[in-house]
């Protein structure tokens, strides 16, 4: 599930990559544009309340390009995105 939110003054939108707490199993990053497709910036941290997340912040009116990456060279996509 991606949930996005404007932040500051600036304009900036506040992009969250959320997913289920053991789907899939082991350590999960989101890869993208907005990160030069880095697998070690952007890893998905637990929540208490049984999710996983990470935040990235872009500009107003960006594309973005990524996919997630699991253990062991796992990569997949979002289902939820539209």
């Amino acid at each position: 599930m991606i949930k996005k939110a404007r932040q500051g003054r600036d304009g900036t939108v506040r992009i969250t990559f959320v997913l289920p707490a053991d789907e899939p199993a082991g350590a999960v990053s989101v890869v993208g544009d907005f990160n030069d497709w880095n697998p070690f910036a952007n890893l998905l941290r637990r929540r208490p309340n049984g999710t996983r997340s990470a935040v990235i912040s872009v500009p107003p009116g960006c594309a973005l390009r990524f996919r997630y990456l699991g253990e062991n060279g796992l990569w997949f996509d979002d289902d939820t995105r539209s």
